[in-house]
């Protein structure tokens, strides 16, 4: 057997990020920078007020409560380049809005009362500069946004189209085609036939990858059969970046994919049995037709196929993506309970749930039956408790967890922030 890290590296070794593209960027949610950003405005462009309230003269307030004549209103997206704020005078702004020259501090208007038309009594003394939010306080012109190799999210969506940013340079995503293997599959609704179980594989590989923000495209199920197999991954290397198939890695006389990926993949291709349970077995190739495409032969068992996406393909597609952070978070964290397993020289991975316990500090409990077909328990957990070789751990005991979703570990209550 191989250890999951060698089966790792050799797979990364065989997969390269794809190409540059320019997206403008509304279209670059999810992407990674391929150069960096840098802004083309100052954030924010000009001197503002960060409240509601009167700028003014901080040295006409150094006594209060001061009375002070209103000479103008500035409203948000308003050019007061004709109003100046003198001695005694102030003028009425509103949050967002450019400080009239003039004006070197701003009273929020909580602070202040109205002493008949066109005059206003502060009532606080205020220095210079308060609540004001100088031209560039965030980004300068000209200073780098972000670095290459950053992933794109929302609040970076909305930092670069502050900062004038029209469109980036950033790697392409991949998109995956999935292909379920095996004469005992069944996709749609309707009564099952005698021997035949529901293609569930294909499904849950195209939502996690969809979950992943990877594309995603079901190439549909194939027989066990040499050359529909082998017609099929051809055509799947000709439309896509990396395909998965699950099903036909195990040492039955029908598993195929194996035999197809060693005939299509030449020197690139393996068959591995990994060290690892579930997901023991599993093979690789790269097609050398069209792009030289990664095809990753996951088990079919359905725990282990997705265990196998999460070892092997989901770290590759990330790398072609141009991620440079590859894998999902692993923590320390208590078992509150024991977990316990039986000696084979794998490493077992133990669905469960992790949650707070006392003093916050993470727990993990197993989230349920730990079979390689019982999806279920791997629908319920969180996290892979990494147990090595051996007898298992104690309740109390440190385990290192590896996090598939936070989603769980939110606080209860709609918002809430304990």
């Amino acid at each position: 057997m191989i250890s999951p890290d060698e089966a790792r590296s050799y797979v990364l070794s065989q997969c390269r990020p794809l190409g540059v593209v320019e997206v403008a960027v509304a279209d670059a949610l999810g992407m990674v920078l391929a150069a960096p950003v840098h802004a083309r405005e100052a954030v924010p462009p000009f001197v503002n007020s960060s409240m509601d309230g009167y700028a003014l003269r901080s040295q006409d307030v150094a006594t209060v409560p001061a009375r002070l004549r209103v000479v103008a209103e500035v409203m948000a997206g308003d050019d007061p380049s004709a109003v100046f704020v003198g001695p005694g005078e102030a003028a009425r702004v509103m949050t967002g809005g450019v400080i009239p020259q003039g004006a070197d501090a701003v009273c929020m208007v909580e602070r202040t009362r109205g002493d008949g038309a066109g005059w206003v009594v502060i009532e606080d003394a205020v220095r210079a500069g308060t609540s004001v939010r100088p031209a560039g306080d965030d980004l300068a012109a000209g200073e780098q946004v972000f670095d290459a190799g950053e992933q794109i999210g929302a609040a970076h969506l909305g930092v670069l189209v502050s900062a004038g940013a029209e469109r980036v340079l950033a790697y392409r995503t991949p998109r995956a085609g999935v292909i379920s293997t095996g004469d005992e599959l069944v996709s749609g609704p309707g009564p099952l036939p005698p021997g035949k179980i529901r293609d569930g594989n294909r499904p849950s590989l195209l939502a996690r990858l969809k979950a992943d923000g990877f594309g995603a495209v079901d190439l549909g199920q194939a027989p066990d059969e040499m050359g529909a197999l082998e017609a099929m991954l051809e055509r799947a290397a000709a439309d896509c970046d990396a395909v998965l198939t699950s099903g036909g890695v195990s040492v039955g006389d029908r598993d195929l994919v194996k035999i197809v990926l060693e005939k299509l993949g030449g020197t690139t291709a393996r068959w591995l049995q990994v060290a690892v349970k579930p997901a023991k077995p599993f093979a690789f190739a790269v097609l050398p037709l069209g792009r030289g495409v990664p095809v990753f032969g996951l088990p079919g068992n359905p725990v282990s196929a997705l265990v196998s996406y999460e070892l092997f393909a989901r770290p590759a597609l990330r790398l072609m993506a141009g991620h440079r952070n590859l894998g999902r978070p692993v923590l320390e964290v208590t078992a509150a309970e024991d977990l316990r397993r039986e000696p084979d020289g794998r490493l077992h991975l133990v669905r469960a749930v992790l949650s707070p316990g006392e003093g916050g500090h993470l727990e993990a409990r197993s989230s349920g039956r730990q079979g390689s077909h019982q999806l279920s328990a791997l629908a319920h957990a969180n996290a892979l408790v990494l147990l090595p070789d051996g007898t298992g751990v104690a309740s109390g005991a440190k385990v290192k967890a590896w996090l598939l979703d936070t989603g769980p570990l939110a606080p209860a209550g709609a918002g809430v922030i304990a």
